[in-house]
């Protein structure tokens, strides 16, 4: 029997200043505050739940990444799981788990990414209803991950995280769904020298919130590394930027989405620019740069 996810749950980020992060995701990228942490963390919401971004001061990257499970039998199919591969599953304590307004939380840190998976069930919401500001922001999207252990990584997410592939390109990226979730990917894993964040991914309602943003950034100095564009695998229009640390984030608008049931198989679409961008333009070479890891 398979464990089964809701969503991507939230992603938490090192920034080196937290208040001029603070700043750039609340004016510039459209994410709502919701207070701070015992610790100084701060929280960002685009939704009903109580957050989908988490800021830590710390080395600019990764903290961690979170996800939503259906219930807490599959929260209990997958820490069983996890252990049984041999992996060391540590439960958050409960002034932690308070302070995140989360339920029972498990985490456990991925050999093959180094990166450290969150799994939650509950989360409380917000205490006012979700008001879109300068993007209308609908949900936070997906994360890609880079990893020097490519293919063990796939096996990996596969076989263990039941995690269902949805399009590759070549042997440099795969696009995965957390299952039975439809959208498209929710993680990406990307074939690279040495592991780290590629990126994090937002979600918006039309593609005009991708063409103000274009000009929005333009105008406030953000660098854009790519975009706009179209995303063959996922059909998505896309725009990524850097944040002010230079991690580098996405607006994209429409996506392809499958049935829990008979889904398409997974296309494998060549190595080549037009697999990435249908609208065949140019890539900043910064994009995905900045990113560490930080371990559990």
């Amino acid at each position: 029997m398979q464990h089964r996810y809701a969503r991507l749950g939230y992603v938490a980020l090192n920034v080196s200043d937290l208040e001029r992060s603070a700043a750039f995701y609340e004016t510039l990228w459209g994410l709502q505050p919701n207070g701070k942490a015992r610790d100084g963390a701060l929280f960002f919401r685009c939704g009903p739940d109580h957050h989908h971004l988490v800021l830590y001061r710390g080395e600019p990257g990764l903290k961690r990444v979170a996800w939503q499970m259906e219930s807490e039998a599959d929260l209990d199919l997958l820490a069983a799981r996890l252990r049984s591969a041999g992996h060391d599953v540590v439960t958050v304590d409960d002034a932690e788990a308070n302070d995140l307004r989360q339920g029972r939380t498990l985490r456990f840190s991925d050999p093959y990414t180094q990166a450290t998976h969150e799994y939650f069930v509950t989360m409380e919401q917000a205490a006012e209803p979700w008001t879109p500001t300068v993007a209308a922001i609908q949900r936070i999207g997906h994360i890609v991950l880079k990893t020097n252990c490519y293919h063990e990584a796939l096996k990996f997410y596969h076989d263990v995280l039941n995690f269902k592939t949805s399009d590759a390109i070549g042997d440099v990226v795969s696009f995965l769904r957390c299952f039975p979730n439809p959208f498209h990917h929710s993680i990406g894993l990307t074939n690279a020298s040495r592991c780290g964040l590629h990126h994090v991914n937002f979600m918006v309602q039309e593609i005009d919130d991708v063409g103000r943003g274009l000009w929005r950034f333009n105008k406030n100095d953000v660098p854009i590394v790519r975009g706009p564009g179209r995303h063959p695998p996922s059909g998505s229009v896309f725009l990524y930027v850097l944040d002010p640390d230079g991690i580098t984030v996405e607006y994209s608008y429409g996506m392809e989405e499958f049935p829990e049931q008979d889904a398409r198989e997974h296309r494998v679409l060549p190595p080549v620019p037009e697999s990435i961008d249908y609208w065949d333009g140019p890539t900043d070479p910064r994009l995905g740069k900045v990113g560490a890891v930080e371990l559990l």
